[in-house]
């Protein structure tokens, strides 16, 4: 697993020994932000990279010059790995990590840079079972709708047996895109008339 471009591009990630994470592969990932590119992302972007990993999505979105990314991860062993490969990306200044559940806290906001422009959510398979809207999943739209920027996107990536709803509040699927044995929904915030 490696960053594909940008910046530090070709830069080898490390990642946890055993299965304890499940990394985009590289195809998948250069095909997700060809996509991203058509919504003038992640160049200049607030980003979060939420269940993140050893944060493969977020590290590449610095490197193609994002402003700043927030990892949110809960298992603290991923939590090492994905802190060695922001120092080794030399990304320390430009990002934030924190070890929370995701489903509960979100994106968690950086009040410095406030709502975010783009959104990774990327929780384990096993999670995404049910996507209704009162599913874990669709809760945690509940969260993100007051941390993603009107017009922001979330990138959300699921099992191929799952499929999103189309709304999830003003959040809507504006795009869907299978790859191997994932699907990704891509969802864009509307305004939020509170």
């Amino acid at each position: 697993m490696r960053i594909i471009a940008g910046s530090k591009r070709g830069m080898r990630l490390n990642s946890p020994k055993g299965d304890v994470s499940r990394p985009i592969v590289n195809r998948v990932k250069e095909s997700l932000y060809s996509v991203l590119y058509s919504y003038d992302l992640p160049a200049g972007a607030v980003v979060a990279d939420v269940f993140s990993g050893v944060g493969s999505l977020g590290l590449e979105a610095l490197s193609r010059g994002a402003e700043f990314v927030t990892f949110v991860e809960q298992d603290p062993k991923i939590e090492s790995v994905l802190k060695k490969n922001i120092e080794k990306a030399g990304f320390i200044k430009q990002s934030k990590v924190v070890r929370a559940n995701a489903y509960k806290v979100g994106a968690v906001m950086d009040f410095d840079k406030g709502q975010y422009d783009l959104v990774f959510v990327d929780p384990p398979y096993p999670t995404t079972k049910d996507v209704g809207e009162d599913s874990r999943l669709g809760k945690l739209f509940d969260v993100l709708v007051q941390q993603v920027k009107d017009s922001g996107i979330a990138v959300v990536r699921t099992n191929e047996k799952s499929e999103l709803l189309a709304s999830y509040g003003i959040f809507d699927v504006v795009e869907r895109r299978k790859w191997g044995t994932m699907n990704i929904a891509i969802l864009k915030k509307g305004c939020d008339e509170q």
